[in-house]
């Protein structure tokens, strides 16, 4: 793009974005509460089960069963929560390295040194915005050996125990690819699909692929308990043991406190699945409505020349959790003027998260070619992407 056109281009995505949500200011992505939400957060307070006893949890809980199609289900307090005990039960040990994408949000990482192990950083695709399937394969195949079952990198000395894909802003990573990956360097897959609530990979939902997924429930996602998450199984066996973990590893008993070892008081709380039930009732609205906004924004972007709109990938059907506009040159200057340009005018746009890699607290981290990463990381802007927009823009 010439320089001419490049100066342009601040003020004309503004204006794109303004043609579409129509309001002004506009958040990135805003709770809706339109359902019977009042009604069970009254009920738990009418009864007085607004801890960690009630009915909310449970029945959240096979909600989530069944919207997902996972055997199982465990709802806890955040999504960071239910990729920490996700990894326990994943076998993760202390000294080993877990594969993950450098382009994630934090919570990925910090989970993984919550164990004593290391993450290992790794590049993403422009395709998935999720982890290089091929890449890494080639990648561990230069650096890792096979000892009995056991990845090892040659250069560490470590155990490569476990595979972390993150759907990243809903969008299936490159599943297929992945466990081919995992199978080939006997690596467990455990699914980051905090972001992904609805998407769906070859016709099954994220988060159940792997060994064990996860899905968060904050403020901004797709549906909201407040805050909240939970830990996807099909193991019988690891669910019963995802549930000890995170309520303490209480015995039960009438009225003794027994517990059989140092667990986590992760559960979480009635009145968060209060809320949590309510959301989930109108989940399918949510992502119509959100794909409706997409094919908004597709219109007057297709028009634009130098940025074009991420689309879910072959084979995939995402929840557009948050629209992603790239920029077609990888300019950090002229992703920072549209960023401001669009902040400064009220649309509350954002870009994507510094690598992990780059951070300090991670300095030590081994970490493959990340040029990608690093291309996309200058490239990407989210885009107000709150379901209401597309029907205020319907109205």
């Amino acid at each position: 793009m010439n320089t001419a056109a490049s100066n342009l281009l601040p003020k004309k995505v503004t204006e794109a974005i303004k043609s579409v949500v129509g309001v002004n200011p506009a958040d990135l992505h805003e709770p809706e509460f339109v359902g019977n939400e009042w009604n069970y957060l009254k009920d738990c307070l009418d009864t007085g089960y607004v801890s960690s006893v009630g009915q909310y949890v449970d029945r959240f809980e096979r909600n989530l069963e069944s919207f997902t199609g996972a055997k199982h289900a465990i709802a806890v307090v955040n999504g960071t929560s239910a990729l920490h005990i996700a990894l326990i039960l994943a076998g993760i040990e202390s000294g080993d390295e877990v594969l993950i994408p450098a382009l994630t949000f934090v919570a990925t990482a910090n989970a993984v040194t919550y164990l004593g192990a290391t993450p290992h950083f790794v590049d993403s695709e422009r395709q998935t915005l999720g982890i290089d399937a091929q890449k890494l394969k080639n990648y561990l195949q230069s650096i890792s050996k096979m000892q009995g079952n056991t990845s090892i990198n040659r250069k560490t000395g470590r155990r490569i125990r476990a595979i972390v894909p993150m759907h990243t802003f809903g969008h299936p990573s490159d599943l297929t690819g992945l466990i081919e990956v995992a199978n080939e360097f006997n690596l467990v897959l455990v699914e980051d699909a905090a972001e992904s609530l609805g998407s769906r990979f070859n016709g099954s939902h994220t988060g159940t692929f792997g060994k064990l997924g996860i899905l968060s429930f904050n403020g901004n996602k797709i549906i909201t308990t407040g805050g909240g998450g939970a830990i996807l199984t099909s193991d019988t066996e690891l669910a019963m043991r995802a549930k000890q973990l995170t309520t303490t590893s209480k015995i039960p008993h009438k009225w003794e406190f027994r517990h059989s070892e140092i667990a986590y008081n992760y559960r979480l709380p009635n009145i968060n699945a209060a809320l949590g039930c309510a959301q989930i009732e109108n989940v399918e609205f949510k992502i119509a409505a959100k794909r409706e906004l997409y094919i908004k924004y597709y219109e007057v972007f297709s028009k634009i020349e130098g940025v074009h709109l991420m689309r879910e990938p072959n084979g995939s059907l995402s929840n557009y959790w948050l629209q992603t506009l790239l920029i077609d040159d990888p300019s950090l200057k002229l992703r920072d003027e549209i960023l401001e340009e669009t902040n400064n005018a009220g649309y509350r746009t954002r870009p994507a998260w510094n690598l992990l890699s780059d951070l300090d607290q991670f300095g030590g981290s081994p970490k493959s070619d990340l040029t990608e990463s690093h291309q996309l990381m200058n490239r990407i802007i989210n885009l107000p992407s709150s379901p209401k927009l597309a029907r205020i823009v319907t109205d």
